[in-house]
């Protein structure tokens, strides 16, 4: 979601430059730096940015630079002399003396200069809105090559992930005959000489064993990876979506590690983390 976009217009009196720019965020955040004559239409600005970029920390600034006055400043007289006015009474009810710097104290006060802003064109808006869509384009098209990127980025991870699932299998048949065999003979030390029943024995291991088998884990962590490599191909805002299935695939993943009771697989399942928390980095990126 990281971008930076800039666009500059010409107008009669002035020069006018846009440049918005957004950071990662989970959802939209808008701060405008504007000046005062557009503040009338920060709204406009507001709903195109929700409308185009989504989401996002994004900032908008517009700079002018103004080759003629287009406001009317006066001094308010009638204000000032109010203003003095009553100053000189407060003087003579203190007792005090009359200062030479009454009017700089009057000049800081409140509506002692008036300014008149020229209403904005419609043709001058038009301008100024076109202008800052350019910015919004420009931005765009730098998350549009980041997201390039970061597609070829995630999607090598995922197929790493998927290649991992398959080096499991050759470490899982040698890992259930280890674990039987490791059973009985603990269960031999256990009761030496005591007669054991085989049968109940078993059951109670075919029971275990069923418990620490990873198949569906495995079936469903594939169906998962494959699932974000077809929503990674989506035209839609995939973001959250693309969070929900990784989570999906971490879930998938630890169960397969709490189960594993092999160290090779073990060390597979690392891997796998590995990947999925770069994967999560990098989905902060996306929209």
């Amino acid at each position: 979601m990281t971008g930076f976009g800039k666009a500059e217009c010409k107008l009669e009196t002035k020069n006018v430059s846009i440049e918005i720019k957004s950071l990662n965020s989970k959802q939209l955040d808008v701060f405008t730096k504007i000046p005062a004559c557009y503040k009338e239409k920060d709204l406009n600005f507001r709903n195109e940015i929700s409308k185009t970029l989504i989401r996002g920390k994004v900032e908008l600034f517009i700079y002018e630079e103004v080759k003629e006055n287009e406001n009317r400043v006066s001094i308010n007289s009638d204000i000032i002399n109010d203003y003095y006015r009553q100053l000189e009474e407060i003087t003579k009810e203190l007792d005090i003396d009359k200062s030479d710097d009454f009017l700089q104290i009057i000049m800081r006060l409140p509506d002692t200069i008036k300014v008149e802003k020229t209403k904005i064109e419609e043709d001058e808006w038009q301008t100024i809105f076109d202008t800052f869509k350019t910015a919004i384009n420009d931005l765009n098209e730098f998350r549009i090559q980041e997201g390039e990127v970061l597609e070829k980025d995630i999607s090598k991870r995922i197929y790493s992930i998927n290649n991992l699932i398959s080096e499991i299998e050759v470490f899982e048949s040698d890992r259930m005959e280890k674990i039987k065999l490791r059973i009985k003979n603990n269960l031999n030390d256990l009761l030496e000489n005591e007669k054991i029943d085989q049968n109940r024995f078993e059951q109670e291991l075919i029971y275990y064993m069923e418990k620490i088998d990873i198949t569906e884990e495995k079936v469903r962590l594939e169906n998962h990876c494959n699932y974000f490599l077809e929503t990674l191909n989506e035209d839609k805002s995939i973001g959250k979506k693309l969070g929900f299935i990784a989570q999906e695939i971490g879930r998938e993943i630890n169960t397969i590690g709490s189960k594993a009771n092999n160290a090779d697989i073990q060390k597979l399942v690392v891997q796998m983390k590995d990947e999925l928390e770069k994967i999560k980095e990098q989905l902060m990126n996306i929209l």
